[in-house]
């Protein structure tokens, strides 16, 4: 029985893991890829 509840317990737990990881994700990717891009228009312009 206390296997029964700590199954239940992991699968009530794992969407909100996933959501918490997908804004973790959402957190770190957007500055990154804000700075690379902003790196990436730095450079074309001494290019030009």
């Amino acid at each position: 029985m206390n296997a029964d509840t700590n199954l239940n317990h992991d699968l009530n737990a794992a969407p909100t893991n996933k959501l918490l990881l997908g804004v973790f994700w959402i957190y770190v990717i957007v500055p990154l890829a804000w700075g690379v891009i902003n790196t990436l228009v730095q450079a074309t312009k001494l290019f030009h």
